[in-house]
C-alpha cells in the first residue's frame, strides 16, 4: 500500500509540474526556447548563435538538438514538455538502479518512485521545465554510465557527448583514467574532440566564437556576478574580487577544489560507490566552470545518497539538508538576517563545495555503513489514562536529537506555517461576519468582556505599553527558549514536549482556513488597536494589505496555544513551586494581553486551549506518554564526553549513572548497546517502560 502510494505521489508531481509549464501563455511558456525556435534562436539564426549573447551553450549541442527544438516550435512546447518529463522519469529510474549495493528490498522497491519524487520537486528541475532547458540530457548520459552492465568503451562514448553538451564535463573522463579506465578515458575524451570537431566544420564560425572569444562560455548568458550563477567564479564577483586578482584566485581556489574533489571521486569509485562519485564530480563541475546556472544544478541533489554519520539519528542530516538547499529558495531555508542571507543566496555554492570536498561520506567497508549506532528507544506506555487506545506504531526515542537536523526542521515548519498562514482566506466580508457571530455568542454565555477590558488598557498608560511589550515579545521568545533549554538539558523531554507543540500548531492552520476571523480590532466597532495604532479601516483590503501575516487567522489563538503549551511543560519539569507557578499564570497573563490589546477575542483563547488539549491527546495516543518521561538522556557536555572516553577505551560499555538513588534507564539503554549484551527496545526501553507504567 506504501508502495502505491509512493508511485501515486510521483506520478501526481510530475503531471503536475507538466501541467503547470502547459497551462501558461504560449509567450510565457519555456521562455528559453527563445534562444532555439526565436525570431534570432537556432533555427533561424543567419549569424552567429552567439551574436545575441542569449544562446550559451556549445555549437555541437545547436548542432545536434535542432531536431527537439523543430518538434518544440511545432507544438508549442508540448512535446519538448512531457519529453523532459520522460528524461525526468528515466533519470529517477536509473539512479534507483544504480544505488551501491547491498539494497535490501524495501529501499529498492521505494527508491525510484521516491527519486522521481524528489527530483520533480527540486530547483533544477523545475527550472528546466519552466525555461526550457536541456540540462537533464548531459547529466543523464553521465549517470547511465554507473549501470552496472555500461561497459568501458560505452561509459567513453556517453561521457564524450556530455561533455561535447557541456565542457566542464571533461572532469568525468580524469575520474576514468584516475580510477584505472585508462581506455574509457581517452575513448571519452576522443568523442569530445570529435563531437567538437563535427560542430567546427558545419559551424566554423560559431566555434570560433565559442573556443576562442568566450573561452568555454565566458561572458555568454546572463551576467556572471549574478545570483543565479552558482560557481565560484560568480561567488568571487559577488563579494567584490574583479580583474587580475579574481582570475588569479579563481585559477587557485579551481584546481585544489578538483585536487580534493577528484581525489574523493576517485576513493568513491573504487569502493563501488559509482553513483556518490559521479555526483561529487559533478559537484566539482559545477564550483569550476565560469557560470553554473540553476538547472544545471541537479549533480547537488544526487549527492543526498552518500551516507553520513555513525548514529542512526544522524544518518538524514546530509540528505535532508541536499533536498530541503535544492528544492526551497532563501528565504525558506533561512531566516531574513543580512548575514545568513549571503548563506541562502550561495546555498546550492556551498553544498557543491561541501559534496566535493568536505562531507564524510562512509565507505562500504566501515562496519557502520549497514549497522548504525541506533537511537535508545521506549515502547508506547499506558499511564493513568489507560482507557484511551494507543496505535503503538512508533517508539519513543530517547537520546538527544540531531541539532542540525532539528534547526532545519524547525526552521522549514515555521516558513510552511507562515506561508499557510499566510494564504488562508482573507476575505473581509466573512471574517467580519464570523466576528458577528463570535461576538453574539460570547454575549449569550456572558463572556463578552473584550470592549471594556480594553477601554481600560487603552485609558491606562503604564498598563498599555507593558501589555504592548509583552505581546510582541513574548509570542517566540519563551517557547524558543523553552525547547533551548529541554534540548540542552532533558533531551528525552524535549522529543516528549515538542510534538504537542508540532499537533497544536497544525490544527490552528486548519482552524485559520475553515473560519477566517477578524479580531476586535478590525471589526469598526470602537476598539482600540494599542499594539499597531490606528488602522484605515475603510481601506476593503485592508487584510491583504499587511505583509507581515494574515490579519484574520484570529481563531484559534496560537498566543494563547504556545503559551499554555510551555505552561503545562514547566509546570511538569520544573524543579522549585514558583517556577511552576510562574508556568501556570504565562497562559492566564497571554491570554488578558490579547484580550487586553483587542486582538483576541475570549472565545480564540478558548480555541487556542483546545487545540493544545488535542495536541497532547495526539502525543499520548501515538508515543503513549501522558506525563512527564523520568528517563533522561545525558546532558551535552556529558554525551560528548562519554563517546570521547569510549574512544580511547576507558568508559565499559555499559555507564549506568545513579542519580538520587536511581538508575538512569535512559543512559543505560543509550551506553549499553555494545556491552550489555541486550537490544534497546528489549533491555533498558523494557525497563524505562515498566517505569513508566509505575509511575
Amino acid at each position: 500500500m506504501g508502495l502505491v502510494a509512493l508511485w501515486l505521489l510521483a506520478g501526481v508531481l510530475a503531471v503536475r509540474q507538466a501541467a503547470a509549464v502547459l497551462r501558461l501563455p504560449p509567450d510565457e511558456r519555456l521562455t528559453d526556447l527563445e534562444t532555439w525556435i526565436g525570431d534570432q534562436g537556432v533555427l533561424h539564426v543567419s549569424g552567429s548563435l552567439y551574436d545575441g549573447n542569449s544562446f550559451t551553450g556549445t555549437p555541437f549541442s545547436g548542432l545536434v538538438l535542432k531536431p527537439l527544438t523543430r518538434a518544440a516550435e511545432q507544438s508549442l512546447g508540448v512535446a519538448w514538455t512531457f519529453g523532459t518529463l520522460l528524461l525526468v522519469v528515466v533519470l529517477g529510474l536509473v539512479v534507483a538502479r544504480s544505488l551501491p549495493g547491498p539494497v535490501s528490498r524495501r529501499t529498492s522497491l521505494i527508491a525510484a518512485p521516491l527519486a522521481i519524487s524528489l527530483l520533480v520537486l527540486s530547483l533544477p528541475v523545475r527550472n528546466t521545465f519552466t525555461l526550457g532547458q536541456t540540462s537533464i540530457i548531459p547529466v543523464l548520459l553521465v549517470v547511465l554510465t554507473v549501470l552496472p552492465r555500461t561497459s568501458g568503451r560505452q561509459a567513453g562514448v556517453l561521457i564524450g557527448v556530455a561533455a561535447a553538451l557541456q565542457p566542464a564535463l571533461l572532469l568525468f573522463g580524469v575520474v576514468l583514467w584516475l580510477i584505472g579506465r585508462r581506455r574509457a578515458a581517452v575513448l571519452a575524451g576522443a568523442t569530445f574532440a570529435v563531437c567538437t570537431a563535427l560542430a567546427w566544420a558545419a559551424m566554423p564560425h560559431d566555434s570560433g566564437t565559442y573556443w576562442g572569444h568566450h573561452i568555454g562560455g565566458f561572458g555568454l548568458g546572463a551576467p556572471a556576478d549574478s545570483l543565479a550563477n552558482q560557481s565560484l567564479h560568480g561567488l568571487l564577483l559577488r563579494i567584490g574580487v574583479e580583474g587580475p586578482m579574481e582570475l588569479a584566485l579563481l585559477a587557485v581556489l579551481a584546481v585544489a577544489v578538483m585536487v580534493i574533489g577528484l581525489r574523493r571521486a576517485v576513493r568513491y569509485a573504487r569502493d563501488g560507490q559509482l553513483l556518490l562519485a559521479a555526483a561529487i564530480t559533478g559537484s566539482v563541475a559545477l564550483a569550476v566552470s565560469p557560470t553554473s546556472w540553476l538547472h544545471q544544478q541537479l549533480w547537488i541533489l544526487l549527492a543526498a545518497v552518500g551516507r553520513v554519520g555513525r548514529r542512526g539519528s544522524d544518518r538524514l542530516v546530509w540528505p535532508v539538508l541536499v533536498v530541503l538547499a535544492m528544492s526551497l529558495n532563501r528565504t525558506a531555508l533561512l531566516p531574513d538576517i543580512e548575514i545568513l542571507g549571503h548563506i541562502g543566496y550561495n546555498a546550492p555554492l556551498l553544498a557543491a563545495l561541501a559534496a566535493a570536498c568536505l562531507v564524510p561520506f562512509l565507505s562500504r567497508t566501515s562496519p557502520r555503513w549497514d549497522d548504525p549506532e541506533p537511537t535508545p528507544v521506549a515502547e508506547p506506555a499506558r499511564s493513568r489514562f489507560a482507557w484511551v487506545p494507543l496505535l503503538r506504531v512508533l517508539k519513543r526515542p530517547l537520546s538527544r536529537p540531531n541539532l542540525m537536523l532539528e534547526l532545519m526542521l524547525i526552521r522549514v515548519g515555521y516558513f510552511a506555517y507562515s506561508w499557510i498562514r499566510g494564504h488562508a482566506p482573507d476575505e473581509r466580508g466573512v471574517a467580519e461576519g464570523h466576528g458577528d457571530q463570535v461576538l453574539t455568542l460570547e454575549g449569550w454565555l456572558h463572556i463578552d468582556i473584550e470592549h471594556w477590558f480594553n477601554a481600560i488598557v487603552a485609558d491606562t498608560g503604564w498598563l498599555k505599553d507593558f501589555m504592548n511589550w509583552y505581546y510582541s515579545t513574548f509570542h517566540f521568545l519563551i517557547p524558543l527558549s523553552l525547547l533551548g533549554w529541554l534540548y540542552l538539558r532533558r533531551p528525552a523531554t524535549y522529543r516528549w514536549a515538542r510534538t504537542p507543540l508540532a499537533f497544536a500548531t497544525l490544527l490552528a492552520l486548519v482552524g485559520f482556513w475553515l473560519y477566517p476571523l477578524a479580531p476586535p480590532r478590525l471589526m469598526g466597532l470602537g476598539y482600540v488597536d494599542t499594539a499597531h495604532g490606528p488602522q484605515d479601516l475603510s481601506n476593503p483590503d485592508f487584510g491583504a494589505l499587511t505583509k507581515l501575516s494574515n490579519q484574520y487567522a484570529a481563531m484559534p489563538s496560537l498566543h494563547v496555544g504556545w503559551s499554555l503549551w510551555c505552561g503545562v511543560v514547566i509546570a511538569i519539569v520544573a524543579p522549585y513551586v514558583w517556577a511552576k507557578v510562574l508556568g501556570i499564570l504565562y497562559p492566564l497573563l497571554t491570554t488578558a494581553v490579547i484580550v487586553g490589546t483587542a486582538n483576541h477575542y475570549v472565545l480564540d483563547a478558548i480555541g487556542g486551549a483546545v487545540i493544545v488539549t488535542a495536541g497532547f491527546a495526539l502525543q499520548y495516543v501515538f508515543l503513549g506518554v501522558g506525563g512527564r518521561p523520568h528517563e533522561e538522556a545525558p546532558p551535552l557536555s556529558a554525551a560528548m564526553g562519554a563517546a570521547v572516553a569510549r574512544a580511547r577505551g576507558l568508559v565499559p560499555g555499559l555507564l549506568v549513572r545513579q542519580r538520587g538513588g536511581r538508575h538512569d534507564d535512559a543512559e543505560a539503554a543509550e551506553e549499553g548497546r555494545s556491552g550489555a549484551g541486550k537490544s534497546p527496545e528489549k533491555g533498558a526501553g523494557a525497563r524505562v517502560e515498566r517505569h513508566d507504567q509505575r509511575v
